[in-house]
């Protein structure tokens, strides 16, 4: 496969960020033929999304999302599917790797400065495919970091050679006091490793997007005839982001004016693959992590999923918290004629899944040597089997705690937190960051909220923590005898993405 490196954009604050890169495979692999029954997948990750952003009924029976309510009669809905992280890098690094952070090296966000990534040592389900004679293609929000040896390239995990085609796009807030909302440095467009735009054009993000996609789809069907992976991870809904055709909306609903922008992208992808040649295409729908809440009305919503121990305390629990809100996300896969249509699982599953899940339906063996925390799927998609995981770590992703450690588990429907605390509300509290010993543990099953632990001296308390303690230090063990890698956090100012044209605002625009 021929490697090449790219640029990585900056990792605006480590709240909203981001690096977008379009990725795509340029030279076949010498020998591998296109085989028309191996599918083709899209992996369309939404940002901070709330579970309760999607397929809810809403009061006046309106739905701002037509298109995704549609690829949900098509597909199967899994209810129970959580991130793998609750904030952005960590959680992208999981899914493209199968690995959790402490396992892949990425704990926490990259910075705008970060002159390091995703390891180079970790292999992406994208270049394990372009290895098999896959065409792969990124569009979208990447913050997975530069990497390295501080190169004026850095290169990152190689999914191919790179196409002339690449659009990038990050997403942030425009420029303001706030704090975590400002930057000296106008945020660019890239292309490849070029940026063609700075400040980035946000009204055209959408259409961009979708040119981006449509254009990766029939290049990889049509033109190459090869089987493709098109990874399209989203600006939204980070913060509200909409096209200029949504400006009629009132400002007291940008939210829901966001949903529908994401939603006819959604459409358009869609669209790009209904044809009969195009019928063999797995779109899997997920988030990144829950809403961001510090934004108040400008975040989402989590549903029944609102951590009432947390919020009584003070402090959020969506994003960047272990509470449901902070990493159950809405999740639905459509693949015609293998998938049953509108149908629902309540499997424990998980971002991490889709490694190996896509790996197994490829005809893909991952690399050996190394160890995985996701599970293969295959037969919750295409039969009716409901067995997801029996337990699943959800590490900390920056409220509180060591970033990566596993202070909150699940086993089948009890939950066991052994931290509490730390992240920001829409009011501003935080909360106080506590540890307990022994842990609180709650019951999903009957409380969805999280407002009532067990009680400790309760023989069912007793029986989850005996389970709950043999589940996570067998993780723990089995990663202290993994080969793990160590991520680079180092963060200079020389990193951060400009084009220096002849301004310090670096202020520039393509000519195209």
């Amino acid at each position: 496969m021929a490697q090449v490196g790219f640029c990585a954009l900056l990792m605006f604050h480590s709240l909203f960020s981001g690096l977008i890169h379009l990725i795509t495979c340029h030279i076949c692999k010498e020998g591998k033929m296109y085989k028309k029954d191996r599918p083709n997948f899209i992996i369309i990750l939404a940002d901070d999304i709330g579970w309760g952003d999607l397929w809810v009924k809403r009061p006046d029976n309106s739905t701002p999302t037509p298109w995704l309510d549609s690829l949900m009669l098509k597909g199967k809905r899994f209810t129970d599917f959580h991130s793998p992280a609750s904030t952005c890098s960590p959680s992208r690094a999981a899914l493209l790797t199968g690995r959790h952070g402490l396992r892949n090296g990425v704990t926490h966000n990259f910075a705008e400065g970060s002159v390091g990534g995703l390891p180079l040592n970790e292999t992406t389900f994208a270049q394990l495919l372009h290895d098999a004679g896959y065409y792969t293609a990124m569009i979208g929000k990447w913050h997975l970091g530069h990497n390295s040896s501080y190169n004026p390239v850095h290169r990152v995990m190689t999914w191919a050679a790179l196409t002339n085609q690449a659009l990038t796009f990050p997403a942030a807030l425009p420029a303001s006091k706030h704090e975590g909302c400002y930057t000296k440095v106008a945020l660019p467009l890239f292309e490849n490793e070029t940026i063609v735009e700075q400040p980035l054009d946000t009204w055209s993000l959408k259409e961009r997007y979708a040119t981006a996609a449509v254009t990766q789809i029939l290049t990889a069907s049509v033109s190459r005839k090869q089987p493709f992976l098109l990874y399209v991870s989203l600006a939204h809904m980070h913060v509200p982001l909409f096209h200029n055709t949504f400006l009629n909306v009132t400002t007291q609903d940008p939210y829901t004016a966001s949903l529908s922008d994401m939603d006819s992208l959604v459409g358009t992808i869609m669209q790009a693959v209904s044809n009969e040649q195009l019928e063999n295409t797995l779109i899997w729908f997920t988030g990144d992590n829950g809403p961001w809440e510090q934004k108040c009305q400008f975040s989402g919503n989590v549903g029944p999923f609102v951590g009432k121990w947390q919020t009584s305390r003070g402090g959020g629990s969506a994003k960047r918290t272990t509470w449901e809100g902070g990493h159950r996300v809405p999740t639905v896969v459509a693949w015609p004629k293998k998938i049953k249509p509108n149908s629902t699982s309540s499997a424990l599953l998980s971002g991490l899944d889709i490694f190996p899940t896509i790996l197994s339906l490829a005809g893909v063996k991952p690399p050996s040597g190394r160890r995985y925390d996701g599970i293969d799927i295959t037969d919750i998609l295409l039969n009716n089997s409901d067995t997801g995981h029996k337990s699943l770590m959800h590490p900390n992703s920056g409220a509180a705690g060591q970033f990566g450690d596993f202070q909150t588990i699940r086993l089948r429907n009890h939950k066991a937190f052994y931290i509490t605390g730390g992240s920001v509300a829409c009011g501003g509290g935080r909360g106080k960051q506590q540890y307990h010993d022994p842990p609180l543990i709650f019951d999903l099953s009957r409380d969805e909220a999280e407002e009532t632990p067990l009680n400790p001296e309760s023989e069912e308390y007793r029986s989850v923590l005996k389970e709950v303690e043999r589940e996570r230090e067998a993780l723990l063990w089995d990663i202290a005898t993994d080969k793990v890698s160590t991520a680079d956090y180092t963060v200079i100012p020389a990193a951060i993405p400009c084009c220096r044209p002849h301004n310090p605002a670096c202020r520039c625009h393509s000519l195209k």
